[in-house]
């Protein structure tokens, strides 16, 4: 038996999401936020908990990028069904000679997310944001809140309308 979400207005509760996720969500009443527990953030544990459908959650993973000795971050979300292609297809599309996932605590320094919650919303100003294109056509998504304690629900196209976002086939099915 699955438990029900209470979906309500994320900028009505602020409380429920991260603070750099709080500024980009502002403003946006078709995003909703719905409390869980913090130990089924994991999205299959999520999904089973909460009869919710992995074809409409997002995870959402930040990539460090490498080339001459830089390093650049990108985020990368896709359907939970899928992988993101990051050795081949993020690699290229950010000119990188190597990509990977950074590690958990570069990535939460960074976005000041909790990991388990990281999201598309709020990240860093200039990352480019990659969104598989089965992401952008789903007309409601579950993603991170920058919080392990809640989830977003917020339109694909919403997500595909993000600062830095690009839409692009990023997924391996």
């Amino acid at each position: 038996m699955s438990v029900a979400l209470n979906w309500v207005d994320a900028g009505e509760h602020e409380h429920l999401t991260a603070a750099p996720v709080r500024e980009a969500v502002r403003g946006h009443a078709e995003v909703r936020v719905a409390p869980i527990d913090p130990e089924l953030a994991d999205t299959a544990a999520f999904c089973a908990h909460y009869g919710m459908n992995p074809e409409t959650s997002a995870n959402c993973v930040v990539v460090a990028a490498k080339r001459g000795g830089e390093t650049t971050y990108a985020a990368c979300l896709v359907l939970a069904t899928d992988r993101a292609d990051v050795n081949g297809v993020v690699r290229r599309h950010l000119g990188a000679r190597k990509a990977s996932f950074a590690p958990m605590a570069e990535a939460t320094g960074l976005t000041g997310m909790e990991y388990g919650g990281i999201t598309p919303f709020g990240l860093p100003r200039g990352w480019p944001v990659l969104v598989d294109e089965a992401v952008a056509a789903t007309p409601h998504v579950v993603v991170g809140s920058g919080l392990r304690r809640s989830k977003l629900w917020v339109p694909g196209k919403l997500v595909a309308a993000l600062p830095g976002a690009e839409v692009i086939a990023l997924a391996q099915r």
